[in-house]
């Protein structure tokens, strides 16, 4: 089962991801290989447990991490996420060191955690063995969504089981008192992408962000995460769409099609 490789957090470059909301096993297996890696969303995504599931295995047969969003502080989606072979779990609105700790309980093995050992899929793929390393192996990523989050961002990445942390630009802004569709650029969210990559790299932790439009892109590469969404299913999937249908009507509209001709008296279609 393929995981998130180590990253060098000074020199390699940064792993690029797709975006997974629809449940089309179909379209990951098509489109997936592009992406070192793949995020499954089942916190916003049309996805419940079973399609999750077959999309973590579509990911492995084209041999590609996939993270999943888990879709609250759920144990029970934890730890069966992790028994289907996901490289890891991102666990959204993450609020206090309490909350982190409880998330490194519920995600590692003892003596770090006190994860439930088990998991069909993973022992029939990697043996019984596979706790040894499974808390190195699979990564427990915490989303912080909140002022107050951002401000205790440097303990949260400070606790050991912590791997990684993402800024959720879209509650931030909106418990700010800001509009969702605030511009999202060093201006609006600087402050708040520093203050998280910058306990990242103190504690030696990954730092995920999004990297969608170009000026996320360019955040992105300023800021350094080692972690970034690149696209999404949707996206993909609308603005493909969009621009498909707009060049055909910009063509027929410049070079309009000529009426077929009639068929010959008694011939056929």
């Amino acid at each position: 089962m393929p995981s998130i490789p180590y990253i060098d957090r000074t020199s390699a470059q940064p792993l690029v991801g797709l975006g997974i909301m629809y449940p089309s096993v179909g379209a990951l297996e098509r489109v997936g290989g592009d992406w070192d890696w793949i995020w499954l969303d089942a916190q916003h995504g049309d996805l419940d447990f079973r399609d999750v599931m077959n999309l973590l295995r579509a990911a492995h047969l084209i041999d590609r991490p996939a993270l999943v969003r888990v879709p609250a502080h759920d144990t029970s989606w934890m730890g069966k996420v992790l028994d289907g072979g996901a490289a890891g779990i991102i666990v959204p609105m993450v609020e206090s060191v309490k909350e982190a700790r409880a998330m490194v309980t519920a995600a590692k093995f003892p003596p770090l955690g006190n994860r439930s050992y088990g998991g069909r899929r993973v022992v029939d793929f990697l043996g019984r063995g596979y706790y040894a390393t499974a808390n190195r192996d699979t990564l427990l990523i915490v989303q912080v969504e909140s002022p107050e989050a951002v401000a205790i961002v440097d303990e949260l990445a400070a606790i050991e089981g912590i791997d990684g942390i993402f800024l959720g630009p879209d509650d931030l802004l909106l418990r700010e008192g800001q509009d969702v569709d605030t511009p999202k650029n060093p201006g609006t969210l600087g402050r708040q992408y520093q203050a998280v990559v910058d306990g990242c790299r103190r504690h030696g932790k990954l730092c995920l962000g999004h990297g969608v439009t170009e000026i996320s892109q360019g955040m992105a590469r300023e800021y350094g995460f080692n972690l970034i969404i690149g696209a999404g299913d949707v996206n993909i999937l609308a603005s493909g769409s969009r621009s498909s249908a707009q060049k055909l009507r910009q063509f027929l509209k410049n070079a309009p099609l000529q009426p077929a001709a009639a068929p010959a008296h008694g011939a056929g279609y």
